[in-house]
């Protein structure tokens, strides 16, 4: 069993070349807290195989037109723990990847960037599902997207992502507020071949604030695997602008029974 705590470290890539991710590989029951991270042009915390990890009072600063990276990433770990902290960067604030399970994000401010994400999910052969995700009392300002999930279309092997709730979060001027949908990258797969990863068990509640698009909220789950049990409830959000009335599109969900 390890027991580690890593605190108060700043990593700046202005002093050195090709800085690379901040990894932490297969950890248990460890705490880091007190990192900052600037101006990394990767991805600036990678977290991979690590089971009961928690991240504490972490900063995260990067300019917002630099793309891939992504503030905080988790792949194939359990009982991830990131609160209280602060993320600024060109890509995903929090992304999780296959195999993230029982994932915790709580008191987290993201401005700007794209949002939390879960996903892609599908790109690859032998993907683990995605159980257990809970994103509570966060603040998104000026970002891209809000709170996301996105499959990857004409996926390489089924799979599944479930249990996933967001609740109690502000967004402030973010272009997507929350979303669910089919993602490809630069055009690397056929858009027209649905996702064969099974969302299910999702909830968003208790969202407000304002929308930076009259499209509030955009639901599109894959037309070969509709999305079941997804609930939203009490949702304020507000949209200023001057391209219509604020609204919502949905596709491919199963209603509640």
């Amino acid at each position: 069993m390890q027991l580690a705590t890593f605190v108060t470290t700043r990593i700046s890539d202005k002093n050195t070349r090709n800085c690379p991710s901040l990894r932490f590989n297969f950890i248990t029951n460890s705490t880091i807290k007190g990192i900052t991270s600037l101006d990394n042009k990767n991805f600036h915390i990678n977290v991979l195989g690590c089971n009961n990890l928690t991240f504490h009072n972490i900063n995260i600063a990067a300019p917002e037109n630099n793309p891939n990276t992504d503030g905080i990433h988790i792949g194939r770990s359990n009982k991830i723990t990131i609160t209280k902290s602060k993320i600024a960067n060109g890509d995903d604030c929090i992304s999780l990847g296959d195999g993230s399970k029982l994932i915790e994000v709580t008191n987290v401010t993201c401005r700007p960037g794209h949002g939390i994400s879960i996903g892609s999910l599908g790109r690859y052969t032998n993907e683990e599902p995605v159980e257990g995700v809970t994103v509570k009392n966060c603040t998104l300002v000026n970002t891209t997207n809000g709170v996301r999930i996105k499959t990857w279309p004409a996926s390489a092997a089924s799979g599944t992502a479930t249990n996933m709730h967001f609740l109690d979060i502000i967004m402030a001027n973010v272009s997507n507020p929350i979303l669910i949908d089919q993602y490809c990258l630069w055009n690397q797969c056929n858009r027209q071949i649905p996702s064969k990863i099974k969302i299910s068990t999702v909830s968003f509640k208790n969202i407000r604030g304002s929308s930076a698009t009259p499209l509030a909220i955009k639901l599109i789950c894959s037309r070969h695997l509709p999305c079941d049990d997804v609930k939203v409830s009490n949702i304020d959000l507000t949209y200023n602008g001057i391209k219509g009335p604020i609204s919502s599109q949905c596709a491919n969900v199963k209603p509640i029974i």
